[in-house]
Order: C-alpha cells, then structure tokens, then sequence
C-alpha cells in the first residue's frame, strides 16, 4: 500500500522546528512559505493528527507534534543510515568482517582492534570469534570467518599467511608450587612428580600436544582455564608474557627454566591467515594492516612463542 507521508514532509517538519518558523522553515529549503504550509497541512492530513497549533501568531507544536517530531527525527536518521551505508557498499565496502583469533592473541590488543574498527566502520559489523590451534584455520577455510589469526602449528594447507608480530611464552608456576623453590635451570627429572598444565585441541585428531615434558599432565581447551590452574598450583606449564605480566610482578606466579628448552623455543609467530580466493575490501584491508600495527607496535614483553 503507497505512503501517503512523505521523507520531505519528514524533512520539512525538522526544518520548521529548528528554524521556530514557517517562514524561517522555507528559507532554510529556499521554498516559498506556502510550499511549507501546504507541506505541513499535508502531514497532519496524513497522520490524523494536529501537528501545529496555529492559534499563535507563529504557530507552535502540540504534544502530538513533538511525538511525531522525534518520531520523525528518528526515521531520517535511519534512511541516512541507510544511504551511506549504501554508498559504502557500492563503494566496495562491505557489509561484515568476521574475525577469527588465537587464544594467544592479546585480549588488550583486540579490544583495541575492535574499538578502532567501530570508530572507522560503523556501518560494518563486527564478528569476533576466538579459537585454540587449527580451529581457527578450520573457521577460515569453511568460510565462516574471513581472516584469522593463528600460531604456526594452526596454520593449515592452503591458506594464504602474513606474519603479524612474536609472543612470548613463559614457563611459570604458583609461587607455593614446590617448582618456585627451585633455583636456576630445572632438569627433566625435576618434573617428574609434577602435574604439567597442557593447552591442546578440543578434538583428538587435532595438533598434537606440544612441549610436554612431565609424564603428567592435564589437558585444558581454553587459556584462562589453564591461567586459573597454575594461579591455584595445580601445575605448571606455559603462558603468554602479556597474560602473566601482572602475576609476575605480584609474585602469584613465578617463572621456572626447563633446562630442556632454549630460550628461542618459547617465541612464536602469530600470522593473519586467510583463503587464497578471499576478495577484501576496504574494511578487510584495514583490519589486516590494524592487526600488523598492534602486534609490530607493542613491546616484546607484551606480546609476547613455539611451545605452550
């Protein structure tokens, strides 16, 4: 069914309001004051109701006028949004992002990534997902996130990669744990009789376990899990320098040396990874380059590995 009310009605009403006026109304639009009138005459014909009290000498808004006044406000803010939207997208903006990141990346740096990306896109939405190894490269290569970020025992054939920046993982244990009384390089045999606190895959046929060396362990598919484990002393095991700054300096957690692992051993390389027939627009390319930017930018002992 056509509607009688119009988005120049919509637009003439606004303009009175904020002119005061009829008058001031149609020199605003560069019309002649009756074209306004009429306009509004029009409008509350339409509605069904009185818009304007023009009893005064200029007239004024009623209550129902102001209803509608927000009303209409509202709506032209709407098909606005909607035109710029528009010319984005045939600008070759599109329509969604949707991010898939490693549970090592930086929760600090994707709160940034996320914030700077409403503020240059607010017409895109945001999809943010995060994942534990080859998951991650799983959600890309079934198309259900466009770009992820991932360590390099994740990444899987086929997908195109770009290295993004280091993160360093720390050996660490409760600062109670028997391990924290002892001093310089620990031997293997040191853990024989300790629990080790393993990240791994959520599926059996996934990466396997990687650098396990007590004949103990447990396995945890999320970080925090296992962060919440070491804080307790239940183990010990490996976590990001920018997941452990804080307990570091706190003493809750203490870092321990394996004499097993060199210190290279301990630094990895996140890498943005995506399909080779992805087609990124502006805003894929801008998160791309963001995501360079956050982990190049930070200081080593922030973002900071091969073993977990």
């Amino acid at each position: 069914m056509h509607d009688p009310v119009t988005l120049d009605q919509l637009r003439t009403l606004v303009a009175v309001a904020e002119a005061g006026s009829f008058s001031g109304a149609a020199r605003r639009l560069q019309r002649v004051q009756s074209a306004v009138s009429t306009a509004m005459a029009n409008l509350e014909g339409h509605l069904g109701v009185v818009v304007f009290d023009r009893a005064p000498r200029i007239p004024a808004l009623t209550d129902a006028g102001r209803a509608v006044l927000a009303s209409a406000r509202r709506v032209l803010a709407e098909v606005d949004g909607l035109r710029r939207l528009t010319t984005d997208l045939a600008d070759g903006l599109e329509a969604h992002v949707s991010l898939c990141v490693d549970a090592l990346f930086p929760v600090p740096a994707l709160v940034e990534l996320c914030a700077s990306f409403a503020r240059h896109f607010p017409s895109v939405d945001l999809r943010v997902d995060t994942q534990t190894l080859s998951a991650v490269s799983e959600r890309v290569l079934s198309g259900s996130s466009t770009l992820g970020v991932v360590s390099p025992l994740g990444i899987a054939p086929g997908l195109e990669r770009q290295v993004l920046g280091p993160v360093r993982m720390i050996p660490v244990v409760a600062a109670a744990h028997p391990l924290a009384k002892k001093r310089g390089p620990l031997p293997v045999a040191a853990f024989a009789d300790c629990v080790q606190i393993v990240l791994s895959e959520r599926h059996d046929d996934g990466v396997p376990d990687q650098a396990v060396l007590s004949p103990r362990t447990w396995r945890v598919a999320d970080l925090h899990t296992k962060h919440a484990l070491l804080r307790a002393g239940l183990g010990w095991g490996n976590l990001p320098a920018h997941l452990v700054e804080a307990d570091l300096k706190a003493r809750r957690l203490v870092a321990i040396h394996p004499s097993a692992w060199g210190e290279d051993e301990h630094v990895l390389y996140l890498s943005a990874v995506y399909r080779a027939d992805a087609a990124f627009g502006r805003a894929h390319r801008w998160a791309l380059a963001e995501l360079e930017r956050l982990c190049v930018g930070r200081p080593r002992s922030r973002v900071a590995g091969k073993s977990r």
